[in-house]
């Protein structure tokens, strides 16, 4: 169900693949936007169609939302930190009230520290990342995972109601990272897998293609399978998500299950796997093409 969103400020940082949609339809559901990306083109357009109006930092747009809302939707850690911190930061800027929506997937205990200090300032910060890829985006149908306080998690739901359908609260500041961590775990190995299984078919002579139909509806399905799947079939790799993107993932995996004492073996083969796909040239790909790892083995001998 979208939410009602009619009149709300908001302030909207980081438009791409997937940040332009959800600032269309957060323009749609009534929202006055305003919106800040690195590169300067897209907030042109945006501000073109109308209902959006341009700042030229994330002070900007901190001193033009007040104490309004304030969605991130950034590619890594690092980007959030240059968001957040430096003269031009939202910290230095951030008005008593404001509540700023992390929906990039960010390290757990940066997402910590940025909540303590927001909360220092009389303002916080919800941990919302998303799932669905830029489909998902598109079509405003997002799984969402949020961590923070009860009655802040309360005040974004309209702005997440109309970005996604299924929509939890995790728990605490970090919870909705965490709930990331662990589907990005999955994803990523699940896609390693699939891509292992298909190369399997064709090294034997067997079409993946007809190994995908056949396993589709059985204990092995998944969407992976299914969309990914057919991806690799087809050798179609126009990124919906980029494999860099999943390679910082999972990074981002190994280093929280190394600060809760944990040792995966399986995570750190699979983070092998993707650092060699982005060490043969392929990191701007769809994580789908992950198969030319295998596949490539098979056409060197």
């Amino acid at each position: 169900m979208s939410g009602d969103l009619q009149g709300a400020r908001v302030g909207f940082i980081g438009l791409g693949l997937m940040g332009r949609a959800m600032a269309e339809h957060l323009r749609d559901a009534g929202a006055s936007l305003v919106i800040h990306n690195r590169s300067r083109e897209v907030v042109e357009e945006l501000c073109r169609d109308g209902g959006m109006a341009a700042a030229s930092s994330s002070a900007e747009v901190a001193q033009q939302v007040g104490s309004g809302l304030i969605v991130l939707c950034l590619t890594q850690t690092s980007a959030v930190e240059a968001v957040m911190t430096g003269d031009d930061g939202l910290l230095a800027h951030i008005e008593a009230g404001a509540l700023v929506i992390d929906m990039g997937t960010t390290a757990v205990a940066a997402t910590r520290l940025f909540d303590q200090e927001l909360q220092s300032r009389k303002s916080s910060l919800i941990d919302a990342p998303v799932s669905g890829g830029q489909g998902g985006a598109r079509a405003a149908s997002l799984s969402i995972m949020a961590g923070g306080a009860e009655a802040d998690f309360e005040r974004a739901l309209p702005l997440l109601q109309t970005l996604g359908k299924r929509i939890t609260h995790m728990g605490a500041s970090g919870a909705g990272q965490v709930c990331k961590m662990a589907n990005q775990m999955i994803v990523a190995q699940t896609i390693d897998a699939v891509a292992q299984a298909l190369t399997l078919a064709r090294a034997n002579d067997v079409d993946p293609a007809l190994v995908r139909e056949a396993l589709m509806g059985g204990f092995a399905d998944s969407r992976i399978l299914t969309e990914h799947g057919k991806r690799m079939v087809e050798g179609d790799f126009e990124p919906g998500g980029r494999a860099v993107c999943q390679l910082k993932d999972v990074r981002e995996g190994r280093d929280l299950m190394e600060q809760s004492g944990l040792d995966f073996s399986l995570l750190r083969a699979n983070l092998h796997n993707w650092e060699n796909m982005i060490a043969a040239g392929d990191g701007d790909l769809d994580h789908s093409a992950l198969i030319r790892l295998y596949e490539n083995k098979i056409d060197r001998e």
